[in-house]
């Protein structure tokens, strides 16, 4: 996740004026925040994993949205989305097949 933030913080410092302080520090954010909760999932207790799991998930699927967003509004050129969004799409497989892997082992908390 940390190389594909490198690729946007690149990508970031050409965003438009327009946009590079409203989308652009919004998909900022949520990177940052994915890359929080995998951490955060990595070192939990049994107890909460599937909580970061499932966050981190939701997280990514909001990056995924606002990057198409950036690139649909012409922020990101084809080149620059689909070298964002192919590895993206990567870590989003890997990130569900954690969160199955967790189901397996023990039933989601309640509430």
């Amino acid at each position: 996740m940390v190389d594909v933030y490198k690729i946007w913080h690149a990508h970031y410092s050409h965003f438009p004026r327009l946009s590079k302080f409203s989308l652009g520090v919004k998909i900022d954010s949520l990177f940052t925040d994915t890359i929080e909760l995998i951490f955060l999932a990595g070192y939990a207790g049994a107890d909460q994993k599937y909580t970061f799991v499932v966050r981190a998930s939701t997280k990514l699927d909001l990056l995924k949205f606002f990057m198409q967003v950036a690139w649909e509004v012409k922020c990101l050129d084809q080149k620059k989305y689909a070298a964002l969004a192919v590895p993206l799409n990567e870590i989003g497989k890997d990130i569900g097949s954690w969160q199955k892997y967790i189901q397996t082992k023990q039933p989601p908390p309640k509430g």
